[in-house]
């Protein structure tokens, strides 16, 4: 299953329960996880098929700046 990363500003519960809907309306995202710990607090994506724009246009959306790691 191919995995994405990318940089976020998602840095704690609320804002993970914030882009959560966002997240999981996403038809390529099967499973995703933020380590709020890094530094960069790094947002992993898993799916059949994650399309990188669909997922950045979506943690966008939820109010949240997002870049490839």
């Amino acid at each position: 299953m191919p995995t994405l990363k990318f940089k976020t500003s998602i840095n704690c519960a609320n804002c993970i329960r914030a882009v959560t809907p966002f997240l999981d309306a996403e038809a390529s995202v099967d499973k995703w996880s933020v380590d709020t710990n890094n530094p960069d607090k790094i947002l992993t994506v898993e799916g059949a098929n994650p399309i990188p724009e669909l997922i950045m246009k979506s943690v966008s959306q939820a109010g949240f700046d997002i870049e490839p790691a």
